[in-house]
């Protein structure tokens, strides 16, 4: 396609014919020195009102143009861009390229073509890289994050000053070290060859010391992710030396490391290099999304991971296995704050468990509600007897489950305001803890060994263990306001790089990778 069709379709017609590549290197004399008006008409035909109001900030003139340190640095910046994760396609790199190279021979209609063109891309290279690209709230529904706020054009006039450019443009981007790890993770597999190996089938479990002629693309893979070395005899045989590079493997993937190669093993063998390399891009996306300043103090989890960390001072301090809702009663993905913990907790049974999980048991059998300790109220807070209740106005009760071991919320519970009225809590169900997949809950967040960490957040010299298994031990609801600061940020992400430098992968438990990739690309 023609460059200059490209541009037009990029931003519409307001150039017109002047883009046209023929017209765009004329004899001139070096104007890249220069301050040159812009006729107003022509940035608003735009119709752009953050493009209108930089220049109306800067007297409808040419900012760039003058600058050629400061100019060549932004357009290196957007000229690397793709290592953050952003679309290369999106920013127009040939034109401006084109224009860089020959701004010293540009006519002056084609250098206010190229200051223009380059505000544009830089205005949206700080939306991009603020925010993403996409808006996780239009996404999905179970997405709650507060917009990273970002002044475009404040940010834009900065990097016009010409000061400290690097720092600013750093600034823009994600501080995390999960995101830089992201980054570093996207460098590495960018120098893996392309990926030809074979799917591997297996037709039954393959444990240590056994013949299996999937082996042979097995031992290829690991080889090709580099945990067998390059001159391992590739054969038959499930040896020692395999089946340490595949515990090692299992470890990467967040699978149970036991070392044999089950189905789900193999699912996570299956991975093409180009399959990784996506899942890599679509997380650098999402931490666009997620809070800039997590807090001082606060609790992180990654939900595809099953674990939270407790993290202060930005050192890790304590980390816990968890529990996350299954693909359709999905944990939620928010940011709030901790504000009471709640000591023998009643559980109020949600729309969506009552409708799919107890009212079918409980209209089979009357004796359901007994057997869960779960007494039912009607609008007045009048208890009503199991016998006495009408499935078909089930909407009109309350259904509380009294405290105690067989509670569904076990024996304590960590609030925090949001509009899901979901949290964190201990579990009846202990054993969940021990799989390696650990999507089971109805949406909560179900914690291991969570009594030690409550008496930590609660920071209270009265609250010892011994006193919180007193209170438990009556069976009477207590609820205990926090009186520090704990920010709680339930998240979501699939792949990074350890601090050993081995990329590591999640199960996309909700699949959400592929969709975001399309969405990203298209």
């Amino acid at each position: 396609m023609n460059k200059s069709i490209l541009l037009c379709m990029a931003f519409g017609c307001a150039f017109g014919s002047n883009f046209s590549d023929a017209t765009l290197l004329l004899p001139q004399e070096e104007t890249s020195e220069k301050i040159i008006p812009i006729d107003s008409v022509m940035i608003q035909g735009f119709g752009d009102k953050l493009l209108t109001a930089f220049y109306i900030n800067n007297d409808n003139k040419t900012v760039w143009i003058e600058k050629t340190p400061t100019r060549k640095f932004l357009l290196s910046t957007l000229n690397i861009c793709s290592d953050d994760g952003l679309d290369p396609q999106q920013f127009a790199l040939d034109k401006l390229n084109l224009y860089e190279a020959a701004i010293n021979t540009l006519a002056d209609s084609k250098l206010v073509e190229y200051d223009i063109l380059l505000t544009v891309k830089l205005q949206q290279y700080i939306t991009q890289m603020s925010n993403g690209r996409l808006n996780p709230k239009v996404l999905y529904r179970d997405w709650d994050l507060k917009e990273n706020k970002t002044d475009i054009n404040r940010t834009l006039s900065g990097f016009a000053t010409g000061d400290s450019l690097y720092e600013k443009v750093e600034r823009l981007k994600p501080n995390h070290p999960m995101y830089k790890s992201l980054k570093k993770a996207l460098q590495v597999i960018n120098t893996y060859p392309d990926d030809t190996i074979k799917c591997i089938e297996i037709q039954k479990i393959i444990s240590k010391n056994t013949l299996d002629a999937a082996l042979i693309p097995i031992k290829q893979r690991l080889m090709y992710w580099k945990y067998l070395i390059d001159t391992t005899s590739v054969n038959e045989m499930y040896d020692d030396q395999t089946q340490k590079a595949i515990k090692k493997f299992q470890l990467h993937h967040g699978l149970y490391v036991d070392g044999v190669i089950g189905y789900r093993t193999v699912e996570a063998l299956n991975f093409f290099k180009s399959r990784r390399r996506e899942q890599i891009l679509v997380n650098l996306e999402r931490w666009k999304w997620f809070p800039r300043d997590l807090g001082r103090h606060y609790i992180i989890l990654n939900i595809p991971d099953y674990n939270l960390y407790v993290v202060k001072n930005s050192d890790t301090i304590d980390t816990r296995r968890v529990v996350v809702g299954v693909l359709t009663r999905k944990t939620a993905v928010l940011s709030s704050t901790f504000n009471t913990i709640i000591l023998n907790p009643t559980w109020t049974v949600p729309p969506t468990i009552l409708e799919e999980d107890l009212l079918p048991a409980a209209t089979k059998k009357r004796g359901y509600f007994a057997s869960k300790n779960i007494t039912i109220y009607d609008k007045k807070n009048n208890i009503v007897s199991a016998w006495h209740w009408n499935p078909e106005k089930y909407k009109n009760y309350r259904y509380v489950q009294t405290p105690g071991d067989n509670n569904s919320l076990g024996n304590v519970k960590f609030n925090f305001i949001n509009r899901y009225s979901v949290y964190l809590h201990d579990t009846n169900h202990r054993d969940y803890f021990s799989k390696s997949s650990r999507s089971l809950s109805s949406g909560c967040v179900r914690v291991e060994n969570p009594l030690p960490l409550a008496q930590y957040m609660l920071q209270d010299r009265y609250w010892t263990m011994e006193r919180i298994c007193e209170v438990i031990a009556t069976k009477k609801t207590t609820t205990i306001p926090l009186k520090e600061k704990i920010d709680i940020h339930q998240l979501y992400w699939t792949a990074w790089m350890n601090r050993d430098g081995n990329m590591e992968f999640r199960q996309d438990i909700y699949n959400l990778d592929d969709e975001l990739y399309e969405k990203l690309r298209n």
